[in-house]
């Protein structure tokens, strides 16, 4: 992905591009597999050698309060990141732990529920169960 797209991309959420969140956020744009901290930074260390976790900390949580990215705690325990906003749904694999991006309808006719008065600021769809890569083949 172009620098200048990961610049327009910060500065369309009100956030100030520096070279570690321009790190950051390309990082997650390109990379679909909802990294932890622990895997960005050690991704992005190997480029920037002075990047420090607590940055990589700060960046995540300016991106995730200007609506940039999203945090996932699918597992009740980690906070994953994912960069991709579309609506979407994400399933967790109870065997290899990987999470995945999976379809789902858009979150308008989920908001039809929600009770007059109360102001929905986020949706998020978590499917836990066996991906398709670690389910046994069947014969049919």
């Amino acid at each position: 992905m172009q620098e200048k797209k990961v610049y327009d991309y910060l500065y369309s959420h009100g956030v100030k591009p520096s070279v570690q969140r321009v790190a950051v956020m390309k990082y997650l744009l390109e990379h679909t597999n909802h990294p932890a901290v622990d895997e960005i930074y050690g991704e992005l260390l190997q480029r920037i050698p002075t990047l420090s976790k607590t940055t990589v900390y700060n960046t995540l949580k300016l991106l995730v309060d200007q609506g940039a990215v999203r945090m996932l705690t699918i597992d009740g325990k980690n906070a994953n990141y994912d960069g991709h906003l579309e609506p979407h749904a994400h399933f967790l694999c109870s065997k290899c732990g990987r999470i995945f991006d999976i379809p789902y309808p858009s979150d308008e006719d989920e908001m039809r529920h929600v009770p007059e008065g109360f102001t929905t600021e986020q949706v998020e769809h978590y499917f836990h169960g066996i991906c398709a890569d670690c389910n046994p083949k069947r014969d049919c």
